[in-house]
């Protein structure tokens, strides 16, 4: 069976940081481009960033460029979203997710395994 666990959230203040993981089992972490997603109470789930198999590419949601990074170490089979100055409009459970893709886009349709999510509140 396929498992995305994420971990890592919590409540921290604005201007605050925290650092989301997700580890994956029975799925090789190397073989997929990896993404996570948000989806804040009464909204769509929304892409906030993504990496590529080998960590040479990384694209970013707009409301995020210059506060999140994402990162992966594939020995681990995890992946990694640093999440720095943060405000309440981040507030949102927090996805990972697995695509085959090589060069996915920020569709959810393109990502094919997905995690329950981790709870990320930031107070104002």
């Amino acid at each position: 069976q396929v498992q995305l666990v994420e971990s890592g959230g919590g409540l921290v203040q604005a201007g605050g940081s925290l650092r989301l993981s997700c580890t994956a089992s029975g799925l090789t972490l190397g073989n997929y481009a990896m993404g996570w997603f948000r989806q804040a109470s009464g909204k769509e789930r929304e892409f906030v960033s993504r990496i590529t198999r080998y960590s040479t590419n990384t694209r970013y949601a707009d409301s995020v460029k210059g506060r999140f990074t994402i990162s992966r170490d594939n020995a681990k089979n995890t992946v990694y979203l640093q999440m720095n100055s943060l405000k309440p409009e981040d507030t949102a459970i927090y996805y990972c997710a697995a695509s085959s893709i090589i060069f996915p886009s920020n569709l959810i349709s393109e990502y094919n395994y997905w995690g329950q999510g981790t709870q990320v509140t930031v107070s104002s």
